[in-house]
Formats: structure tokens, C-alpha cells, sequence
């Protein structure tokens, strides 16, 4: 899987794949990413599996970010 974009919004991480296929996942889902700050979250390195953040010591893996359904539960 190739990712062309990686990007961000106040909520939400974004990745657009080469086939043209975008999808999100709320950042409240990955804590180390919610608390980085934007200049931290945009600082990272792909690989031909993921992406992985050095300084702030986190990384994502592209089928699992495409794959992942996290049920949310209201309280």
C-alpha cells in the first residue's frame, strides 16, 4: 500500500492512498497524537508499512489503520 498524504484537523488523522482511497480515524484514538502538538504530528517518516513519529515515540501501520473499526461507546 502506498500512502501519497498524511494530514490532520483539529479531530481527525487523514491518509489518502495512491488507489485514491482516504479514511479517518478520530486522533482521541491514539492519545500520543492528540496531545502532540501540530509541528510533533507532522514530523514523522513513512515506510512501506506505516508511520512512524520519532519524537513523540509512535507509530501506525498502514493495514492496520485501513482495517481498524474501533466501536466508540458513549458514556
Amino acid at each position: 500500500m502506498e500512502v501519497l498524504k498524511i494530514w490532520f484537523d483539529k479531530e481527525n488523522i487523514f491518509l489518502k492512498t495512491k488507489a485514491g482511497i482516504e479514511k479517518s480515524m478520530p486522533l482521541k484514538w491514539f492519545p500520543k497524537l492528540q496531545n502532540a502538538t501540530l509541528k510533533q504530528r507532522e514530523n514523522f517518516k513513512l515506510s512501506p508499512y506505516g508511520i512512524h513519529w520519532e519524537e513523540i515515540d509512535e507509530d501506525l501501520s498502514f493495514e492496520g489503520f485501513f482495517k481498524f473499526q474501533k466501536e466508540e461507546i458513549e458514556m
